[in-house]
């Protein structure tokens, strides 16, 4: 925080033991909109805070960024491991309020958790909540889900025999960086894109290879050319050879394109969540069929909770098929296409 106004004063939250919790200076409204943020602490879930497709979602997270939007400030998350933990940094002044809906009976308040000494805080979220907000982001959050994930013209999967796509010479020029099969990438295309440069996504992935903008800023890729046939499959290249390079301790080179696909589609993090899950379990954390069943898992609160975990909830099915959809339609064009 840009301030050295002290940030530990907090109400008592209710599993929190009278005698651990000190009062010192406040840090008020005032100063959360000087700093020009509002931290909140939670919990990794569906109805709390996770990332899906470089969109971050979660019930109690999209309320607490309309309460940051009111008060004209940013909301900043700080995942925590329990509600011990929880309880802990916000008495340390860590956070301004625990996302979680705890306390359910006053109705005037989201059931937030808020620290002492911040009253102004504490009657500005009373004065903009109504219940009607939670029922109204619960189904702003299911919308994202029932509509398309992709908005795209969808092209058949192969142009003729022996021809995949109008974009086949760009996949044969740029996988040669990373040592694919041009056809592999075409079937990722079209996973992605159908290969339609127009497709855009609800969370804002662009172009044939569906790439986010914080990626396309990351790669270099222009957003204004995030539509381009030839500059998408070029950044994706570099992108799949930047996975590649963090998955190298995967030896068996069919295998780590395997991890890799995941990668791209559900983030590194979760994977590596999945593999030390699986390597704790006894499986062979290199090998993805014996990996892609704990990828499901994380989405369970016994596994996303798990201390070998540090990416939190994932929404698995989608890359697990993502992976064996991409995997099918390369054996189909290895046949058809040289």
């Amino acid at each position: 925080m840009a301030s050295c106004t002290q940030r530990q004063d907090i109400v008592t939250p209710p599993w929190a033991n009278q005698q651990q919790i000190s009062d010192t200076a406040e840090f008020d409204l005032a100063a959360i909109q000087q700093a020009g943020e509002l931290i909140g602490l939670t919990l990794s879930g569906p109805d709390t805070y996770y990332t899906y497709r470089g969109q971050l979602l979660g019930t109690q997270y999209l309320l607490g960024e309309r309460f940051a939007t009111e008060i004209g400030v940013r909301l900043r998350i700080e995942v925590c491991r329990d509600s011990a933990e929880l309880k802990t940094r916000l008495a340390a002044g860590d956070g301004d309020v625990i996302l979680m809906s705890i306390d359910t009976t006053n109705h005037s308040m989201p059931g937030w958790v808020i620290g002492k000494g911040k009253p102004l805080l504490t009657a500005a979220i009373r004065q903009w909540y109504r219940p009607a907000l939670l029922d109204e982001v619960k189904k702003e959050e299911r919308q994202m889900f029932l509509r398309p994930l992709v908005r795209r013209r969808v092209y058949a999967p192969m142009l003729s025999r022996g021809v995949i796509s109008h974009y086949d010479s760009y996949f044969r020029t740029y996988c040669k960086s990373i040592g694919w099969d041009w056809r592999l990438l075409a079937s990722q295309c079209y996973q992605e894109s159908t290969f339609d440069p127009q497709a855009q996504s609800w969370a804002g992935a662009k172009g044939l290879m569906q790439i986010m903008p914080g990626t396309a800023d990351h790669l270099g890729l222009s957003r204004t050319d995030m539509h381009n046939p030839e500059k998408s499959i070029e950044a994706a290249t570099r992108y799949i050879k930047e996975l590649d390079g963090e998955l190298s301790d995967i030896h068996d080179r069919y295998e780590r394109e395997n991890f890799v696909l995941a990668s791209y589609n559900g983030g590194l993090q979760h994977v590596r969540d999945a593999m030390r899950l699986a390597q704790r379990d006894g499986k062979n954390p290199q090998v993805w069929d014996q990996v892609k069943p704990y990828v499901l898992k994380l989405n369970l609160p016994r596994y996303y909770r798990d201390t070998l975990v540090h990416a939190g909830y994932m929404r698995g099915q989608e890359t697990v098929e993502y992976v064996d959809h991409i995997r099918q339609r390369y054996m189909k064009y290895r046949k058809s296409a040289r």
